[in-house]
């Protein structure tokens, strides 16, 4: 594994309220700033091995549910069923193999937002010795070095030079300031690859908020130039989804559900019969690989940006 080490990481991290510079202890961090509220020795418990860095009084977490162990960073299905169910992404694989490349310097820093556990296809990452691999999550995880909420992240500006954020923009309140905070904490000329989903089922109860079409996707990373954007799974996928969903409506059963997403496992290879425009208008996930920039797209440059089959009469 590629993580970098918490002492390595402590040195970029600051309040997630003021961005004043820490102070480090072994059962509690704290602001140095006196007029910051998070300035009390225990303001910043450490649970665990990793410190819990959040400004509770602007997140939906709470203290209370930040206790217990630190969740494994694996999956629950056995490796053959999960070939199945949710084989690899292998656009995730091609695209973060690209990200690899496009870093520069001998030992480049890379943050996963949401990174409790390793996503799918994205293994790499962690496996290149050359990448030091800060990831941070809403709960302690062995794949990361502190808990933190996206909309303030604690790290310094300009402290990192790639951010990974995958499958979790549907998860947040405010996404335009989740990214916001990517772009704060981007090196100039960073780089951005984010997996979002646009149509697809609620997947996270009472914590997945939003979903975005292409358009929409690239409007997010507006702050960013555009190396490469596209679908990272199509119209078969997403009608996979939907019978899923639907059987476990009529019968009000997951595991119905479950079993018809297996029966016709088949449906998500009909993503590759699809054109690409019809597949952006359809698609159910969406990825962006992109370099930060001070320049914001235009409301103009992002109706000209449409690329699926849709043509204005």
């Amino acid at each position: 594994m590629a993580l970098a080490a918490l002492d390595q990481v402590k040195l970029l991290l600051v309040c997630p309220q003021c961005r004043s510079a820490l102070v480090a202890g072994d059962s509690a961090f704290h602001c140095v700033s006196a007029a910051c509220p998070y300035h009390p020795a225990d303001a910043f418990p450490v649970v665990g091995r990793l410190p819990v860095l959040v400004d509770f009084e602007r997140s939906i977490l709470r203290r209370q549910d930040l206790v217990g162990p630190p969740r494994a960073a694996g999956g629950r299905l056995p490796q053959l069923v999960r070939g199945v169910w949710k084989p690899l992404n292998r656009v995730a694989v091609r695209n973060t193999e690209r990200l690899l490349r496009l870093l520069p310097g001998p030992a480049p820093t890379l943050l996963v937002v949401g990174g409790g556990t390793v996503g799918n296809g994205v293994a790499a990452v962690y496996a290149d010795p050359r990448v030091q691999v800060i990831g941070f999550d809403i709960a302690p995880s062995a794949m990361t070095q502190f808990v933190a909420d996206a909309h303030q992240i604690p790290l310094a500006d300009r402290s990192v030079d790639a951010v990974l954020v995958q499958a979790v923009l549907e998860h947040v309140l405010d996404p335009a300031q989740v990214v916001s905070e990517i772009h704060r904490v981007l090196v100039d000329g960073g780089l951005v690859y984010a997996e979002t989903p646009f149509l697809q089922q609620v997947h996270a109860g009472a914590y997945d908020f939003l979903r975005f079409t292409a358009s929409g996707h690239r409007y997010l990373f507006r702050r960013f130039s555009e190396i490469d954007a596209g679908t990272v799974a199509g119209p078969g996928t997403q009608l996979l989804w939907s019978a899923d969903h639907l059987v476990r409506g009529l019968t009000q059963s997951t595991t119905a559900g479950r079993l018809t997403r297996g029966a016709l496992f088949w449906l998500r290879y009909l993503d590759a019969l699809v054109p690409a425009g019809y597949a952006s208008d359809n698609a159910s996930a969406l990825y962006f690989l992109g370099r930060k920039r001070d320049r914001e797209m235009s409301p103009k440059e992002i109706v000209r940006y449409y690329r699926g089959a849709q043509r204005p009469r």
